[in-house]
């Protein structure tokens, strides 16, 4: 019977439902994800190009938010241009091709940022708990190793991810109730027992999410430490300011993550979920260099081209 109610041909395209149920909101969106995504095009662009100009800011520190925004580019970019398109008008399509790449470049991009996020927490222990050795042990080819490890080991999960999503065979409709493809929501339209793909999401759930969040706050629990043993309430406040930022982006991707990916299914509605979604694919990476330029002034004084000097954790500490 199953057999009977499942189609196995490769479908033209899928419907992405998104917010079609409230039409009145399409609107308020498309003008509030276009201005959103504009600034992050800009916000990001301006912080790639400061990092790489100034010789001042070749740091480890940097040399990963430079990763960061770049990857928040790439992020948004395979997402929101497809989105904007199905708000404008009734025609709410993307091709199969162009599911499937969504898929693997935003499931590649997402969990290469829960990695990096990771790397970057492991930079600022060092910085703060080694800060004698820290220019030994943050060597440029650790950078570029450490950078290369958390892209590669974001797309080999995404690969997996989505070699197993369109293996299965699929329900007639293909109406996807999401703005994107999104893993969760093509489950729901297949027409087999899918517990095995459900399992193997979890077990990434854990590998890329609860591990690399686990290590964050492991992390920061030994900065906290060596941070308390500073006299100087000065010291403190300087050391606490170099991770203030990286710890307050961590808390909003990763909570939001978790928000729509761990919390029990009956928490929430299909819409509020739509709109965490919402909130870590469009409103977190466009937040991330605001946030990098309002808490570090290194990056606020480059931006207005001052020749301020990034701050010295062998003075602070």
């Amino acid at each position: 019977m199953e057999g009977e109610n499942q189609t196995v041909l490769t479908p033209a395209g899928f419907i992405l439902l998104g917010f079609s149920d409230q039409p009145q909101l399409e609107m308020v969106l498309l003008l509030v994800i276009s201005i959103i995504y504009t600034l992050t095009l800009m916000g990001n662009t301006v912080i790639i190009v400061v990092s790489y100009f100034n010789p001042k800011l070749h740091t480890p520190m940097y040399f990963f938010l430079s990763n960061l925004s770049f990857l928040d580019l790439c992020f948004t970019t395979s997402i929101v241009p497809q989105m904007l398109w199905n708000l404008r008008g009734p025609e709410k399509t993307i091709s199969y091709t162009g599911c499937v790449v969504q898929l693997h470049v935003a499931l590649g991009l997402g969990s290469t940022e829960c990695v990096l996020l990771t790397v970057m927490a492991y930079d600022r222990f060092n910085a703060i708990c080694r800060p004698l050795h820290y220019g030994v042990i943050m060597h440029p080819k650790l950078l570029q190793q450490l950078a290369a490890l958390a892209w590669i080991c974001g797309f080999m999960e995404s690969t997996i991810q989505t070699i197993l999503i369109f293996q299965l065979p699929l329900c007639s409709h293909h109406r996807v109730d999401d703005f994107m493809c999104e893993e969760p929501a093509l489950i729901k339209i297949a027409c087999v027992n899918t517990t095995f793909l459900e399992n193997e999401l979890a077990i990434a759930i854990v590998l890329y999410v609860v591990i690399p969040l686990g290590l964050i706050l492991v992390s920061y629990g030994c900065i906290v430490r060596s941070v308390l043993r500073i006299k100087s309430a000065e010291g403190r406040r300087k050391a606490f300011g170099t991770c203030g930022s990286h710890l307050l982006v961590v808390v909003l991707f990763f909570g939001s993550i978790i928000s729509v990916y761990i919390q029990p299914k009956s928490k929430y509605t299909q819409n509020h979920s739509k709109f965490l979604t919402l909130f870590y694919t469009v409103v977190t990476p466009s937040l991330n260099p605001l946030i990098y330029t309002l808490r570090n002034k290194e990056v606020k004084w480059n931006c207005y081209l001052s020749p301020s000097p990034p701050i010295s954790l062998s003075a602070i500490l």
